[in-house]
């Protein structure tokens, strides 16, 4: 029987989560206070999962970069192939919050988009 330790980022709270699992298969989850609690931690055990904040340089905008995020979740593994495909990426002002800067990053399935806007100059 192999117990997991875990605090739960579904909300502010940070509950101290205990997985316990026999055989790869969750037996008990204990010590969350909400359904999203939970959820996380037979997520976190099972197939674990990131979403992606970074910055983008951009050339021509009022500031030198943009902030960018995965659009949806990705494969907590994927995490540095997608930080690495990211890097050398520069975008042109101006950039407008939602304006897709890398599809299918890291062949996820998953785009990467603006949080902000950049206005050229």
């Amino acid at each position: 029987m192999e117990k997991r330790e875990l605090t739960c980022i579904g909300c502010p709270l940070g509950c101290q989560i205990t997985v316990t699992m026999d055989n790869g298969e969750i037996t008990d989850v204990a010590g969350y206070t909400c359904p999203r609690g939970e959820k996380y931690a037979r997520e976190e055990v099972t197939n674990p999962t990131r979403v992606v904040t970074s910055i983008v340089r951009v050339n021509g905008g009022n500031l030198a970069a943009v902030s960018v995020k995965t659009e949806n979740v990705i494969p907590k593994d994927k995490i540095f192939d997608i930080l690495a495909e990211i890097k050398p990426v520069v975008v042109k002002a101006p950039v407008k919050i939602g304006d897709v800067i890398v599809e299918n990053v890291a062949d996820t399935g998953v785009n990467v988009i603006a949080t902000k806007n950049i206005e050229a100059v």
